[in-house]
């Protein structure tokens, strides 16, 4: 069965910053943001060093999860190797096979978010590596301080540095319906969930929902790099299987 999978990404350096590093890959069945990590010279390299090697998994036939987590270990050697290790964070949804039937992966190192719209509620799905989300759950900071919390931009796991690099992944069946959204934290730092549920709703096509998310942000000030990418899976896809995220690993 052939499955139409409608994307709109929107990308903007903000209303602080010269440069934007962050980069984005929609493609066939891989989708994802890379954040360049803010204040190093080389952040715009890196996050494209590492979409780079993400459409290179794009263009594999029938990829599986294994090869997901080989790809983000490679990108992460051949930044290391290439003296940008640590310089940008990456989150996203590969379409894998499992069993013979389709999967989504979620993936992510750092700060960066995937979100999914069920078109009832919108779900977190990724948990930040962030200095800001470990005082969260120690009950030492609220979820609505988390946006002006000084030291908000720490992260806590970056690709290609040594012992830190490991990413979190999810798996579970795609649904018929189902709509993503991947951002930066330039977009979560000035755009609230219920702002982005809101415009889920209110924009049906994915490049409109995009491009709404970020002038939200640039219109609240945009003090990062803000990065949107909407993905939109409309196909129904039969299985058998009916599992819940499963816990990082």
């Amino acid at each position: 069965m052939s499955v139409v999978i409608r994307t709109g990404v929107t990308t903007h350096p903000g209303v602080v910053r010269e440069v934007n590093e962050d980069n984005a890959i929609a493609g066939r069945r891989v989708f994802a943001v890379a954040d360049g990590v803010g204040g190093h010279a080389a952040g715009e390299v890196a996050s494209a060093h590492l979409v780079a090697r993400l459409r290179q998994l794009d263009e594999l036939d029938g990829h599986g999860l294994d090869d997901v987590r080989a790809t983000l270990a490679a990108a992460g050697r051949s930044l290391e190797e290439a003296d940008h290790g640590g310089m940008t964070t990456v989150s996203g949804i590969a379409l894998v096979t499992v069993s013979e039937r389709p999967h989504w992966v979620v993936f992510n190192v750092g700060d960066s978010r995937v979100y999914r719209f069920d078109g009832a509620e919108l779900t977190q799905l990724t948990v930040d590596h962030s200095e800001a989300q470990e005082l969260v759950e120690a009950g030492l900071l609220t979820a609505d301080e988390v946006r002006t919390y000084p030291r908000r931009h720490v992260v806590t796991r970056v690709l290609g540095s040594a012992g830190i690099s490991d990413p979190d992944l999810w798996l579970f069946p795609p649904h018929a319906g189902e709509r993503f959204v991947i951002c930066t934290d330039g977009l979560t730092n000035e755009v609230a969930d219920g702002e982005i549920e809101d415009v889920l709703r209110s924009h049906a096509d994915a490049e409109g929902a995009a491009a709404a998310l970020v002038g939200r942000a640039v219109a609240a000030g945009a003090r990062d790099n803000v990065t949107a990418l909407v993905v939109d899976y409309p196909a129904v896809v039969e299985s058998t299987c009916d599992t819940l995220p499963r816990s990082p690993r």
